[in-house]
């Protein structure tokens, strides 16, 4: 059954259509929905091991080269020490690539963009991607897609970077079926745009992406934005937790209806369309809004072996991948870099 069907009733039939055709080409280009999370371990919540960077037995679960940090985690670091401090930092952690969220050092002083990609690289990083703002409207000169399209195409393009993206939800018109048509239209132009530079265009969600349209409420908005975006111009990068966070808060529709979802499930039916994935651990909490208290990665109760595991059995997985650590308010930004490091390095299947 379609996202957007009830009951095999469909709730938007162009929009049902849509998802139903890149769902099914998303299955052919890897083994079904059903057969991966058939093959995934148990879901169970992981614990930090002495098995990290290659310890231990079995085959790690986290795929060579692939792990990354958004560097937001980080920004007390950055804006106190420098790039150069903290990427030195990251590469004894572990550390493949960097995922920026801005280009300046704030308090530290001036870095160019030229100085800011050598820094990445004589710490033996890579940067993945990059957060801009998608919209805003109210100012012609803000730095974001939509008003700056060109500089910030530009700038990502003098980093070297093959992605670049918004955490932005698509609101700039509202929270209707149709808004969010036009913001797909949006995307598929910056989309467009990135390619011809040889860039992906990707939006990073947060939990409301995965609220319902308030003209048409048993449509779930994400759902549009899949459809209505070109699977060839538009990516995802999956914020985990929000996504779980999402199942906790929009489980059910506005009139009470139940409408459950997995966010794996998601990824499995489109798996080519998620390049990138922020990797953000929550300790379970029903009386906390988003059932879940945020947590350095490994200490909370998502079960990330399962989910790299079942992803990385997908077609090209362990190659097309990456996976970018992140916490919003760690209590200790480093410790939460070197503990996350250490526990996704850990995560081993069991060898036949």
């Amino acid at each position: 059954m379609s996202p957007l069907s009830r009951k095999n009733t469909p709730v938007d039939p162009e929009l049902d259509r849509k998802l139903s055709r890149r769902g099914m080409l998303g299955v052919a280009a890897g083994a079904s929905v059903a057969a991966l999370l058939g093959a995934a371990a148990p879901a169970t919540a992981a614990t930090p091991t002495a098995a990290a960077h290659g310890k231990g037995r079995g085959t790690p679960v986290l795929p060579p080269g692939r792990l990354g940090v958004q560097l937001y985690s980080l920004r007390d670091k950055v804006s106190s020490l420098g790039f150069a401090k903290v990427f030195a930092e990251l590469q004894r952690y572990g550390y493949d690539e960097v995922e920026y969220a801005g280009y300046t050092q704030g308090s530290v002083g001036d870095i160019t963009l030229a100085q800011l990609r050598q820094l990445t690289r004589d710490h033996g990083l890579r940067g993945i991607g990059s957060h801009v703002n998608y919209y805003d409207d109210n100012n012609p000169g803000a730095y974001s897609f939509a008003q700056n399209l060109d500089k910030v195409l530009d700038d990502a393009q003098a980093l070297g970077l093959k992605h670049i993206g918004t955490a932005s939800g698509p609101w700039r018109y509202g929270a209707t079926v149709d808004g969010w048509k036009r913001c797909a239209e949006d995307f598929n132009h910056y989309g467009a745009e990135a390619r011809k530079r040889g860039m992906k265009f990707y939006q990073h969600n947060h939990a409301e992406e995965f609220s319902f349209a308030t003209d048409k409420p048993k449509v779930r908005l994400y759902d549009v934005l899949l459809a209505e975006t070109d699977p060839d111009l538009v990516f995802l990068e999956m914020d985990i937790y929000w996504a779980y966070a999402a199942q906790f808060r929009f489980g059910k529709r506005v009139d009470g209806t139940p409408a459950p979802f997995d966010p794996l499930r998601y990824v499995l039916k489109q798996p080519d369309r998620y390049p990138l994935f922020h990797v953000k651990d929550g300790e379970h909490d029903e009386a906390a809004r988003d059932g879940y208290r945020m947590v350095d990665v490994g200490d909370g109760d998502i079960d990330y072996k399962r989910f790299i595991s079942t992803v990385s059995k997908t077609r090209g997985g362990r190659r097309d991948h990456h996976w970018q650590v992140e916490h919003d308010n760690p209590v200790e930004s480093f410790a939460f870099a070197r503990k996350s490091s250490a526990h996704l390095h850990s995560l081993r299947e069991k060898d036949c």
